[in-house]
Parts: structure tokens; C-alpha cells; sequence
């Protein structure tokens, strides 16, 4: 198996459009997963993890959006300046695994791999992320809303790969939640994020369908029949809850049932707006 090491975003466009069958590897925490229990075994792979052009993030004032390199990891986005602009995102790396894994995966991962249980990947959705991805034949942007196609399945063309995400400072209230099968280091049975600003709440969905869900319904709805700025009530909330669970695609797997599911996105998507109020 080669190796290769490059330093530079350019060294890795080269070393894709020379090997498009490359693996790129990151944290290597899917990766490594698929090698030790699925029997993958790459023929060639390109470490990205001395790219620090990836590793870095930035922020723009004036367009109001911050930009996060796709090695960024999420030990970084747990605390400090980053989880102060996106809280949201913030909860969702603390969910992710464990110590050691967060301190190594990271959201251009989540990307590549496209799992619909992915922690990271509801918050994108819910802030209508845009994501910066470049190959052979230069950079492009992807909405995220047009980046996932189905289970572990992505937009990305042959050579291409994520450089960076770009989202919104959205001012107002968001947060992320999940249930799993146990309390910690656990992959998501059902995930929502919720995001609340003055005049519309933005909700999506993790682990209840091959993509991640925009429960577009429940938003319009609310929109058209809650004044934001007050507390909802009872009818309200439940309202809510049953139009983001009919949103909601789950199957029966190994870790939940799709019933079980359907009715934890509800519950997760009212508690949540119920704790942007407090």
C-alpha cells in the first residue's frame, strides 16, 4: 500500500487526477471501521492530515459566514470561539464517539462517508451550508441540500474532494439532539437540530431516512401559525411534533425500529424548540 503525505491543496488535486481510486484519509475513523470490520482494503492512500489549509477556519464579517476546513477536527469545535458562533455544532461534536475519536474525525469525514447517522450533518442541513469542494477541473460549490443523494452516497465527482464548509452566523436560538442505544460513544438512532431565528425555524433530520431531512412542513407551518417571538403551547408543540415525525423516512435496522424512530424525531424536534424559548 503507498502512502502519500502532501502538504498543500494543490499537491492533493495532483496526486487525485494522477490516482482517482486513491483513499483520502483523515481522522480514519469510518475508514478504519471498514478496514477492521468490513475487510476494505485500500491500494493507495493520500493522508490529508498535514494539509493546513484543511485544518484551519476562518470568518467573514462582512458576508457574515464562517468558513471550516474539512480536517478541522471536532475537539475543536466543542468549546471555545467555534461553539461560541455555532452552539449547535458545538453539541453535535460532543455527541460524536469519544474523546480520542473527536480529537481525530472530522466533518469533511462526516462528509465523505455520508452516513445518514453522521452527527455533523443535520446542522449543516438546518443551516443550509454550502460546501466547497475541488478536483481536477477547479472548485465548485454545493449546496448541502444537493450534496447527499442517498445512503453513504454524495455529490463529489471522481478526483474531487471537500476543501471547506461555509455557514451562515444566524442570529437566534439553535441546538442539536440525539437518542442512541446507550448514553455515550454511541451512533444516532434519530438526531434533529433546530434552528430559531425571528421568523422561521429551521428543522432537520438524522438517522430517520437514506438522506438527512428538512422537515419543510413542520417549518412552514409554524411560520404561517406561531408568532416566534412568544412561547408555543401545548397544541402547538404537538402539532409540530406529529408534522416533523410525518416528515421522517425511518426503517427497521439493528439499532432501532422505525416506529421507534419516527416517534423520537417528534419528541426530540419539541423538546428542542421548546428549549430555544428558554
Amino acid at each position: 500500500m503507498s502512502v502519500a503525505i502532501p502538504t498543500s491543496v494543490g499537491e492533493v488535486v495532483d496526486l487525485l487526477s494522477r490516482n482517482p481510486q486513491a483513499t483520502l484519509l483523515a481522522g480514519g475513523t469510518d475508514l478504519m471501521v471498514e478496514v477492521n470490520l468490513h475487510g476494505r482494503r485500500p491500494a493507495d492512500v493520500v493522508a490529508l492530515n498535514r494539509v493546513s489549509e484543511l485544518r484551519s477556519w476562518s470568518v467573514d464579517s462582512s458576508r457574515r459566514t464562517i468558513t471550516i476546513g474539512s480536517g478541522v477536527p471536532y475537539a475543536e469545535m466543542e468549546t471555545g470561539e467555534l461553539a461560541r458562533l455555532l452552539p449547535a455544532l458545538a453539541e453535535a461534536a460532543r455527541t460524536v464517539g469519544s474523546p480520542q475519536i473527536r480529537a481525530a474525525g472530522t466533518l469533511g469525514g462526516n462528509l465523505g462517508t455520508c452516513s445518514p447517522a453522521g452527527d455533523g450533518l443535520p446542522v449543516l442541513a438546518a443551516l443550509d451550508a454550502v460546501i466547497d469542494v475541488v478536483g481536477p477541473n477547479g472548485a465548485r460549490q454545493i449546496r448541502f441540500a444537493d450534496f447527499m443523494v442517498g445512503v453513504k452516497r454524495n455529490a463529489l465527482q471522481p478526483s474531487e474532494f471537500v476543501r471547506s464548509v461555509t455557514l451562515p452566523l444566524v442570529e437566534g436560538w439553535q441546538g442539536y439532539a440525539k437518542v442512541g442505544t446507550r448514553n455515550a460513544m454511541v451512533i444516532a438512532t434519530a438526531s434533529v437540530c433546530l434552528v430559531r431565528t425571528n421568523d422561521r425555524v429551521a428543522v432537520a433530520l438524522g438517522a430517520v431516512g437514506p438522506t438527512i431531512i428538512r422537515a419543510t412542513d413542520a417549518e412552514t407551518w409554524l411560520a404561517a401559525n406561531h408568532t416566534m417571538s412568544s412561547r408555543p403551547n401545548t397544541d402547538t408543540l404537538a402539532e409540530f411534533a406529529r408534522l416533523v415525525r410525518d416528515a421522517s423516512r425511518p426503517i427497521d435496522d439493528h439499532r432501532s425500529t422505525a416506529a421507534y424512530r419516527r416517534h423520537a424525531v417528534g419528541v426530540l424536534a419539541q423538546r428542542l424548540l421548546t428549549r430555544s424559548y428558554s
